[in-house]
């Protein structure tokens, strides 16, 4: 049976905005979680990225199939990982702090935690896992990364979440000074889901 849309198994605004741009061609209709009506109790006690984003692809596809909806589910595990601080948030990006605290707190953290610590030492990475069920129950795993440097402030008004703080050498900016359409093309989650649409396009 040929799927008949996409969900994808997030709440957040900005990663939905990532997403439907870069699966557009795909030529399925892209819903949330939430506009799938799909209210998951999700436990995401998996030890790598790619664990957790099939803990809550197979969590919502099998709540949807159950109800004989022809949907191709799609969950993503991305955080930043932090050399200095032993990878840290890593896997506990989202949850760093408290799950509702906000970033700008998060962020400050994090750059007070550096406080002393020479450029060569900030290094860091966003790494993102995305993980898909097909309406047959087969999955697929990408994973992608962007090399980066923490920096000593926030900068930028685009993107969310540790965009602010992710400094990127190669550019000569941060992460939030990107625009949508360059973030999408060198970011952690537009290389992990452009893998997986070619995927989905050879599967479908």
């Amino acid at each position: 049976m040929k799927a008949q849309k996409i969900v994808f198994a997030t709440g957040n605004a900005g990663k939905m905005k990532e997403i439907r741009m870069i699966m557009a061609d795909l030529g399925l209709e892209i819903q949330s979680m939430k506009e799938a009506g799909a209210a998951v109790e999700i436990i995401e006690n998996g030890k790598t990225f790619e664990e957790n984003a099939m803990i809550k692809a197979s969590a919502i596809a099998q709540e949807l199939h159950k109800r004989g909806e022809q949907a191709v589910v799609l969950a993503d595990d991305s955080g930043l990982e932090i050399d200095y601080l032993n990878k840290e948030p890593g896997i506990y990006s989202a949850r760093y702090m408290g799950e509702d605290t906000s970033y700008t707190i998060k962020n400050a953290n994090l750059i007070q935690r550096l406080e002393g610590v020479p450029d060569e030492k900030r290094t860091a990475r966003f790494v993102c896992a995305i993980a898909a069920v097909l309406t047959d129950g087969r999955s697929f795993v990408t994973k992608a990364a962007v090399e980066g440097r923490i920096g000593y402030e926030e900068k930028g008004e685009n993107g969310f979440g540790y965009d602010p703080i992710f400094y990127l050498p190669e550019y000569g900016m941060y992460s939030a000074e990107l625009s949508p359409e360059e973030k999408n093309r060198i970011s952690h989650r537009g290389k992990a889901l452009r893998e997986m649409k070619e995927i989905l396009a050879s599967e479908l």
